[in-house]
């Protein structure tokens, strides 16, 4: 597999767990099932902490993933910004 194409599909899966995990717990948040009038039987809380929770896990995890397959322009990046300021604070 390409190295953009696995970048891709890390990142598809940050974006489709980040949502899953901001939903449950938006929807987990104190006073939410009120706020809408919902019942803990339309909407098991039970099953939304265990999504919650491993959509968190999950998201981490390809975090770390996305880390690694971006380490070498995160360096590059970082040598620019922080090069660039001690550059101009030099000839100051």
């Amino acid at each position: 597999m390409y190295k953009a194409q696995l970048k891709y599909i890390v990142d598809l899966g940050l974006a489709v767990s980040f949502i899953l995990c901001f939903i449950t717990g938006v929807i987990k948040f104190p006073g939410f099932l009120r706020a809408i009038g919902a019942t803990r039987v339309v909407l098991p809380m039970r099953d939304l902490t265990l999504i919650h929770d491993w959509t968190g896990v999950l998201m981490g995890l390809l975090v770390l993933v996305h880390l690694v397959l971006n380490y070498r322009w995160i360096v590059t990046m970082t040598r620019q910004i922080f090069g660039k300021k001690r550059m101009s604070e030099a000839g100051e």
